[in-house]
């Protein structure tokens, strides 16, 4: 299906930004432990805090995003994130880098990404018919693939030769090249039908409402709110359990994620046709379930060769199921929002999943420090076996995108 010149330089400008984001995987906890000495109990809370002040100072910036054109939203966010990034090679560069630092930027990062995620969900579903929406998502969900399987060793041997601070640049740069992409989207963007400057507290909570309210949405929230937060606050425990204890290079810790994110692209190619035959909701269900029953394996990585083959086959397992199920539930996400309130449900999802994530990674972080980094991995591996009912039950019910848009959808652009 073609979607038009504009969503191309949308996803020209996405793509970018994904590669850029990807060479600098885990580059904040490589900083951590490579540079500043940090051991897992810092390591998470880097992650944890930054993530949770990020999502605190984003709440108000839904229904402020929700009431703007979006366009100018996304530019400013890809500028504070390039700008904030940049200044960790240049104080690394004069003697003054710090954790202090590490964890200011890491907050500023957190609340533009929510920011750019609410504009840039309800800019494409004004910029894409609701047909389309699926072709959409899963065409950026396989440049995140690919960008996975080639960022991490890229940025990996990168970190190795000129240090991780490189691939922090490089993310930077990546950020700018992102607004320029944006920029170049062209044609006037339709005002919102609200004066941007008329703020009602009740706005703030309204994507929350909206969520909790439906019982779709509902289940569909919490199954990934813990299940995200559960897989990620394992990242921080893998990361230091495999760059230290074990001895893993940079780039060895690279390769060991990149390669089974072939399984991502192959999923996220897989979502559309899948859906197509055996219905949205089955598919969704089907791979929601075995994306929960992976990575439990973590607990048993080891030294050398066969350490770095169980990391890929759980990688793989996950990853591939991820790569199934992450379009099907951004479409189904964006269909079942009405377009007046997109980016508030949108940044209300990110806000409370970062919290979320955030919380439970501090959590994790404590829980290897007292019981071992093993003992962490093995508890949430297992939790995740216990996430599958929180989705409810697939249904027969006709996709979204069969219904005729809500008049209340504001005008494409032109």
């Amino acid at each position: 299906m073609k979607l038009g010149r504009q969503f191309g330089w949308l996803w020209a400008a996405y793509s970018v930004s994904t590669l850029g984001t990807w060479l600098a995987f885990d580059a904040f906890a490589m900083i951590a432990v490579l540079v500043l000495h940090a051991g897992s109990a810092q390591v998470a809370v880097l992650d944890a805090t930054g993530t949770a002040v990020g999502a605190v100072a984003a709440v108000p910036l839904g229904p402020w995003v929700e009431f703007r054109r979006k366009r100018p939203v996304m530019i400013a966010a890809d500028l504070v994130r390039c700008a904030a990034l940049l200044t960790l090679p240049a104080a690394y560069g004069l003697g003054v880098l710090g954790f202090g630092q590490l964890l200011a930027v890491s907050v500023v990062v957190a609340a533009a990404d929510i920011t750019f995620t609410a504009a840039s969900g309800a800019h494409l579903k004004a910029l894409v018919p609701p047909a389309g929406l699926l072709t959409a998502t899963s065409r950026f969900e396989s440049t995140t693939w690919t960008a996975t399987v080639l960022g991490p060793p890229l940025g990996g041997a990168a970190a190795g030769l000129l240090g991780p601070l490189t691939t922090v640049a490089a993310d930077a740069v990546s950020y700018l090249l992102s607004a320029l992409g944006i920029r170049a989207i062209g044609a006037d963007e339709a005002r919102p039908e609200r004066r941007p400057d008329v703020f009602r507290a009740r706005d703030v909570l309204e994507g929350w409402r909206h969520i909790l309210s439906s019982p779709e949405l509902r289940p569909l929230f919490l199954n990934v709110l813990v299940v995200n937060a559960l897989i990620m606050a394992g990242q921080p425990v893998l990361s230091v359990l495999m760059l230290g204890p074990l001895g893993f290079a940079p780039w060895q810790y690279g390769l060991a994620f990149a390669v089974p994110c072939l399984g991502g692209l192959l999923g996220s190619r897989l979502a559309r046709p899948l859906a197509t035959r055996y219905g949205r909701r089955r598919v969704l269900f089907a791979s929601g379930v075995l994306r929960a029953c992976w990575s439990v394996g973590l607990a048993f990585v080891g030294p050398g060769v066969p350490g770095l083959l169980v990391v890929m086959v759980v990688e793989a397992g996950l990853i591939t199921s991820a790569g199934v199920f992450s379009p099907l539930y951004a479409a189904e996400r964006l269909e079942l929002t009405p377009a007046d309130r997109v980016a508030r449900t949108l940044a209300a999802w990110s806000v409370t999943s970062k919290a979320t994530t955030a919380a439970v990674t501090a959590l994790w972080g404590l829980l290897a420090t007292l019981a071992g980094p093993r003992t962490a991995l093995a508890v949430a591996g297992v939790l995740l076996l216990a996430t599958p009912p929180l989705l409810g039950r697939p249904t027969g019910r006709p996709s979204p995108a069969s219904v005729p848009p809500s008049p209340a959808a504001p005008p494409r652009s032109r």
